[in-house]
């Protein structure tokens, strides 16, 4: 019988196998899936099986494949996957990178790798061969469908990557809470901020001295004059001076300011001269000189820095529209991790732990303290499925090694694979997904989304920049950063076909020359070294780029602000 979405399983207590309608008997089915293989074998081909659906105990099956009644699920524990096939071990050098599931870079069109819907098998990227045979055990799966599947599209290039992740991150209006000003620094105007009153709302002294009306020499009384925030809302008469201190409401029918030093008391006649020419106006802060009521002062998506508080203070507010803060939940994975101490015995040390939640702090996200799972599907499972944050961020497991869970987890949980692989270096195998709502199926109410990062440390600032920056400035409501380029000194050798991400540091000009970027040594998938030193990342194209070509610039969070990086909300 087929459904919508393919194949559904035949009833069993193991779930049945998926059987396309017509079907023959057994050995009629197993000639012909030979025939099959043998063909594809003379042209270079291999064949790529649907995925089983759910292979983790006590999760319901993908939608278009349910179980049927009494189903039972395979396990994800290291080792064979519940289809019988072994995830094999994947590098960052390695070229079978995942492909988008949904078709289009948005994931929303029909299924690319087969009918199962949802993340697919990471055991399907090897193209393996390892059905049962006649007469195998009775433990091993049961044959497959006998027409090949469609095999895994390439991964997507970088820019469709970072595309797919800033549409995903803007697929609704972002939320509008109202935070005081003491509580609203770093969150960004989820509405343009608009004056509530004209700046000055009156017009104001801008230096110590006199107020002065008509020509002089002015009378003038002792005293202590006109302070900020007092004095009288009378006319100042023609002739006449009076002590003014800064800030201090100007009285009406006032010709000008004159500064302390640049005013002559003499007190034996009462009257003040003016030792310079004096200018209708000056140091006058006349009212509306910042703003007019109405106007606007930044747009919406400013981030709320100390100065735009100021601002709006002086404009009147005392809470602001604010988006709330994305909230992140890291999931470390991973059996050979430290969490302190020297590496030893085949263990290292984790560096993503630290690194991550102050790097996703700096992006805008709230963030929870890291969760370290080990190398445990079941734990994955329950974590993801009991998450109620924005975004779920993994690392680690996101290849085709015997324990690289991501893959199944996400099949099993019904996601939506948005990215599944990215022809970058290093990170390619990372990948954006979106989970559903607890206790729904996919295509129902919409979870958290996620972004498996690579568990090379260097790979993993790929994935961070590549697919969760973006990805969160969508969340956050911030508008999207342009682009810039800049020189770079020093050819930067490429890959072949995907692009690299290579740290690099500012160098100011010198002799009149240009400012530029200059690549850093250690660049490799797992160092940190070069990153460490560095202020921003070059997106340098398949092939390289010689000595002063202009590539593309990627700052770092917490990058100081460069001739590249100028702009202002005014």
């Amino acid at each position: 019988m087929t459904g919508p979405d393919g194949p559904h399983r035949a009833s069993g207590s193991d779930g049945g196998d998926f059987r396309p309608a017509g079907g023959g008997s057994d050995l009629a089915r197993e000639e012909e899936e030979r025939a099959v293989e043998q063909a594809l074998a003379l042209v270079g081909g291999t064949t790529l099986r649907p995925s089983r659906g759910r292979d983790i105990p006590g999760t319901p099956g993908t939608p278009g494949t349910p179980r049927a009644s009494g189903a039972s699920g395979g396990d994800l524990s290291s080792g064979p996957t519940g289809n019988g096939q072994d995830r094999s071990a994947s590098t960052d050098s390695a070229s079978t990178d995942s492909a988008p599931v949904g078709g289009s870079p948005a994931g929303n069109g029909p299924s690319a790798g087969g009918p199962s819907g949802g993340a697919r098998a990471a055991a399907q990227a090897s193209g393996s061969d390892q059905r049962p045979r006649p007469g195998g055990s009775s433990s091993e799966a049961p044959a497959p469908n006998t027409e090949p599947a469609t095999p895994k599209a390439p991964p997507l290039s970088w820019d469709r990557a970072r595309a797919v992740a800033t549409r995903a991150g803007r697929t609704g209006p972002p939320a509008t809470i109202r935070l005081p000003l003491d509580r609203a620094l770093g969150h960004v105007l989820a509405e343009p901020l608009g004056a509530l009153t004209d700046l000055p709302s009156f017009d104001t002294s801008a230096m110590d001295g006199w107020a002065v009306a008509g020509p002089g020499p002015w009378a003038y009384e002792a005293g202590a004059g006109l302070l900020a925030g007092r004095g009288p809302d009378t006319p100042l008469p023609d002739g006449t001076a009076v002590r003014i201190a800064t800030g201090a409401r100007v009285p009406p029918d006032t010709t000008a300011v004159i500064r302390s030093e640049h005013a002559h008391p003499d007190e034996a006649k009462g009257l003040l001269h003016a030792r310079r020419s004096v200018v209708t106006g000056q140091d006058i802060r006349p009212r509306g000189q910042e703003c007019r009521s109405g106007e606007q002062l930044v747009p919406a998506g400013t981030v709320v820095t100390p100065a735009v508080l100021g601002l709006a203070a002086a404009a009147g507010y005392d809470a602001l529209p604010a988006v709330p803060r994305p909230r992140v939940d890291i999931l470390v994975l991973g059996d050979e991790l430290l969490a302190a101490g020297l590496p030893h015995d085949g263990l290292i040390r984790d560096a993503l732990g630290p690194m991550l939640g102050p790097w996703l702090r700096a992006l805008g996200a709230e963030v929870a303290g890291p969760v370290r799972l080990g190398d445990d599907a079941g734990a994955l499972r329950d974590a993801l499925a009991s998450s109620d944050a924005d975004l779920i961020v993994t690392t680690g497991g996101t290849a085709s090694g015997p324990v690289d869970h991501v893959h199944p987890v996400l099949d099993a949980l019904g996601a939506e694979l948005l990215v599944d692989g990215v022809a970058v270096r290093p990170g390619h195998p990372m990948l954006l997904a979106r989970l559903p709502a607890p206790g729904q199926m996919k295509g129902q109410a919409e979870g958290p989304y996620l972004v498996g990062l690579p568990g090379n440390p260097l790979a993993a600032v790929s994935g961070l920049l590549t697919l969760a920056e973006p990805l969160l400035a969508g969340v956050a409501g911030r508008p999207a950063q342009d682009a810039y380029r800049a020189l770079v000194h020093a050819e930067v050798h490429g890959h072949p076909h995907d692009t690299r991400l290579v740290p690099v540091v500012h160098r100011a000009g010198r002799a009149g020359g240009r400012d530029h970027v200059a690549p850093l040594r250690y660049n490799g998938p797992a160092m940190l070294r070069g990153i460490a030193a560095a202020d921003g990342l070059a997106v340098v194209p398949p092939g390289g780029v010689r000595s002063g070509t202009e590539v593309e610039i990627l700052d770092l969070p917490w990058a100081p602000a460069t001739p590249w990086t100028e702009g202002c909300f005014t």
